[in-house]
């Protein structure tokens, strides 16, 4: 037997192992070829998109870049850049990416493109974080996040078409399940690491470390990307123009379940935009206790660990009872936290409470976000995908910018207030998640 023959046998095992599958591939949403070759493809697009993840946390607008900025003496102002400038700029520009991705046959090369730009925009920040600071620092990192977030819409649109042509309807749940735990449980160890350096004594080499590991594994993930073996699609010779891909805006007016879906990832935006609220109020609460950024990683890594693998098979079974039940637990935390904030619940409202409750709100995160790409997935076809991915993604991305007005209102009525609004928001979204059909088929 060759070592080829070898390497595939074993993909099979362990792919019938995950999938409870003996040989019969499941078919459903894609053709005979892709379904035979479902453990190579899903292991590679698991592998590249495990490193991609890591990666991402690594050079995080979040938590690694305001840290870094704070080293580097760069002024606040182009700190609050970061956050919306990272999720606007992959979300907004897709529905040119989409037009463009509908007229190639073989989409992963659209990925292969965003993941080297990804990788060099982040090699860059590294040489600016050892060469520059202050506002020349900030200038040319903000610059650099921006084509790093451009080349991450790339990735996105590709990615779940891609997806959606090389594995069955009832098995990308699981694949991203797994995804998020395999690179939450290394995320974890990188949080584990740092909590054991004092980070106030850490040296901008540290930080440029991180960013050179994150272009380094979106080398790696090119190459294992790259061997995914997608069968050709169909090809659209409209939408050549920006004119033409903002035409399809329409959906929003002609397709009703899908202007329903978007509806929903609106209002499920109220988890999104909660977790930078809930660490103020750490701050307030706690002091100095919680900001470490070991601890936030931490939180972030195991909550996502634990909590994926479930989110992604119970998302195979019902995408929407997913979102439902994860939105739910998003509500039903914020109002416990303003309960306890307003009525001083000292068992709570301590660093270890906080902790928890930050732990707890990304793994409801987690599940929103796992929902509602599977869902898209599953309720578009190869003809819609990269539209429907395209038209939800800019209608949330220029709303993403819109939502940073929240902050206004922590100002004014301080965090725990938002903290409120938000998990109202969120309640909302449950109520309205019920009104639409479900579109996983078991």
């Amino acid at each position: 037997m060759s070592h080829h023959q070898t390497d595939s046998t074993l993909l099979d095992k362990l792919y019938d192992l995950l999938t409870g599958e003996h040989g019969e591939r499941v078919s459903k949403d894609i053709d005979e070829r892709a379904a035979k070759d479902q453990p190579h493809n899903f292991f590679s697009y698991l592998t590249a998109n495990c490193m991609g993840k890591i990666a991402d946390e690594i050079s995080s607008a979040r938590l690694i870049l305001p840290w870094l900025f704070g080293l580097l003496g760069v002024p606040t102002f182009y700190t609050g850049l970061l956050v919306p400038l990272r999720e606007a700029g992959v979300l907004i520009p897709q529905l040119a990416v989409a037009a463009a991705v509908r007229r190639l046959a073989y989409r992963k090369y659209v990925w292969l493109v965003g993941a080297l730009l990804s990788a060099v925009s982040l090699f860059g920040m590294a040489w600016v974080a050892i060469s520059h600071h202050g506002h020349t620092a900030g200038i040319l990192i903000i610059l650099m996040l921006l084509v790093f977030s451009l080349a991450r819409g790339l990735c996105s649109v590709s990615a779940k078409d891609v997806l959606g042509k090389t594995i069955a309807k009832s098995r990308r749940g699981r694949l991203m399940g797994l995804s998020s735990g395999i690179s939450g449980v290394a995320v974890l160890a990188v949080g584990i690491w740092l909590g054991t350096i004092n980070l106030k004594d850490a040296s901008v080499g540290l930080f440029a470390g991180l960013l050179l590991a994150g272009g380094i594994l979106w080398l790696l993930a090119i190459t294992i990307f790259a061997a995914i073996k997608e069968p050709a699609g169909n090809t659209a010779s409209e939408g050549r123009t920006i004119f033409a891909a903002l035409q399809q805006l329409k959906l929003l007016k002609t397709d009703k379940p899908f202007r329903h879906f978007v509806i929903a990832r609106t209002l499920l935006l109220s988890v999104a935009l909660a977790p930078p609220f809930y660490v103020l109020l750490a701050q307030a609460v706690a002091g100095t206790q919680l900001t470490g950024l070991g601890i936030l990683i931490i939180a972030n890594g195991l909550g996502t660990s634990l909590a994926s693998p479930f989110w992604g098979y119970l998302g195979d079974h019902s995408s929407k009872r997913v979102m439902m039940i994860a939105a739910s637990g998003a509500a039903l935390l914020g109002i416990i936290t303003f309960v306890g904030v307003t009525w001083h619940w000292a068992w709570l409202i301590n660093p270890y409470g906080i902790a928890v409750l930050f732990f707890v709100l990304n793994i409801m995160h987690g599940g929103v976000r796992l929902g509602r790409k599977v869902y898209l997935v599953d309720m578009a076809n190869q003809e819609t995908r990269a539209a429907y991915v395209a038209v939800s993604n800019t209608v949330v991305g220029v709303l993403m910018l819109s939502g940073g007005f929240v902050g206004l209102l922590g100002d004014w009525f301080g965090a725990v207030a938002v903290v409120l609004l938000l998990a109202l928001a969120a309640l909302g979204a449950v109520f309205y998640l019920r009104t639409l059909p479900e579109v996983s088929e078991p």
